[in-house]
């Protein structure tokens, strides 16, 4: 079974107390990569429990948090000082779980590994029982790199690698040809796991609309109003067509005819479940600005592509974005509409992306950065330029 890169991450905590919560998109990987860490738990007191599943959820309904640690170590058969490890899948849909999960940690050492679909709910509907308790870990749609030891074409070693210095290295016009139509491929499909692994391209399109379907049957029960399903559905709709560009939340607001607040409110939600991402303007100082203003892109560009049309620049860019955001924090720069820095990241280098980079394009962004005190910059060019300062996507 192929296993994520973040699995490495999440093996440096399991001798920690805390809780351990992997989140993330539905369909991207978190109930697989949990069962990868508890089948490694060989010769350990360990259970597994489905929260999808009413019985196993019915384990936790007792008001007597003691007789739930009884009935667990019954379960687990388990010895004198040894440790229980307790997996559980989908815990949003029990938020009392929570609580539960403190208490035993701070009453019987208990290991919670456990998976839950939504940041959104997480924020608004679990009580802050877990403050100080928890690590989370946020397991995302593949990677490039990932995308490409899926189809056996890189070693888990290479596509773990997340060293942007290292990465830019590779930059060169072998490097680029020997994957730019697997890249291609990725554009278009993105980096859902069950997606890549399809080779038919009827069946990846399919498997993409189940996933948008089952995000509809799902995530969205959270909101009761059929009314308020449509106004999402539309205002993704909406959001298609302005990747890559600055919200103006109260021109959506009269397009859909919805009032500011609850677009604010949508636009939380689709981030909470991992739909979109809203990217800040670069500051130097605190970042005190809002949704408005930002700059919209979908978390996968297969998912995009189902939703809705955009040009091949909008593509490129939405990808490209993802990309870079798991070598850490991404922002842009606008100066009053005038000139603008796609991408940069940790405050420190930047990136202006293109179907075909330019000598011109590369002056100007160097001319920029400069301006604005980051320490490097580089153009990201679809089309490979073999020139110092352009760097090819698939590096990435």
């Amino acid at each position: 079974m192929t296993t994520r890169v973040l699995i490495n991450e999440i093996n440096k905590y399991l001798d920690r107390k805390e809780a351990l919560i992997i989140t993330g998109m539905r369909q991207v990987g978190k109930t697989t990569l949990m069962r990868q860490v508890y089948d490694n738990f060989i010769d350990k007191p360990k259970l597994w429990f489905d929260f999808e599943n009413p019985l196993d959820v019915k384990i936790f309904e007792d008001i007597d948090y003691n007789n739930i640690f009884k009935k667990l170590i019954v379960l687990a058969e388990i010895k004198k000082n040894e440790r229980l490890t307790v997996f559980i899948d989908e815990i949003q849909i029990f938020p009392e779980i929570t609580k539960i999960i403190k208490y035993l940690i701070d009453h019987y050492q208990v290991k919670f590994i456990v998976t839950g679909s939504s940041n959104y709910y997480l924020k608004n509907f679990f009580p802050e029982s877990l403050s100080g308790r928890k690590f989370i870990f946020q397991l995302n749609p593949l990677s490039f790199k990932e995308y490409l030891y899926f189809q056996n074409k890189l070693s888990f070693e290479e596509s773990g690698q997340i060293d942007i210095t290292k990465a830019v290295a590779l930059s060169d016009i072998f490097f680029h040809k020997k994957y730019e139509t697997d890249y291609e491929m990725y554009l278009h499909f993105g980096g859902f796991p069950a997606v890549a692994l399809e080779e038919s391209h009827e069946i990846k399109k399919q498997i993409l609309k189940n996933i948008f379907a089952s995000f509809f049957e799902k995530d969205l029960k959270i909101l009761s109003d059929y009314k308020d399903i449509q106004e999402l559905r539309d205002l993704l709709l909406l959001l298609v067509p302005r990747i890559g560009s600055m919200l103006d939340i109260s021109k959506i607001s009269s397009e859909l005819s919805v009032n500011r607040p609850k677009i604010y409110n949508y636009l939380e939600f689709l981030q909470g479940v991992f739909i979109i991402k809203l990217l800040p303007r670069y500051t130097k100082g605190i970042d005190r600005s809002i949704a408005g203003g930002k700059k919209v892109y979908f978390s996968d560009t297969g998912l995009l592509n189902i939703i809705g049309n955009i040009n091949e620049a909008q593509l490129i860019e939405n990808a490209v974005i993802n990309q870079l955001f798991q070598y850490g924090q991404v922002s842009f720069y606008n100066k009053r509409n005038t000139a603008e820095i796609d991408a940069i990241l940790e405050k420190k280098l930047a990136f202006e992306i293109k179907l075909k980079g330019t000598e011109k394009d590369l002056i100007k962004m160097k001319k920029l950065s400069s301006e604005l005190g980051l320490a490097n910059g580089y153009i990201i060019s679809k089309n490979y330029v073999e020139q110092k300062g352009f760097i090819s996507p698939v590096v990435l």
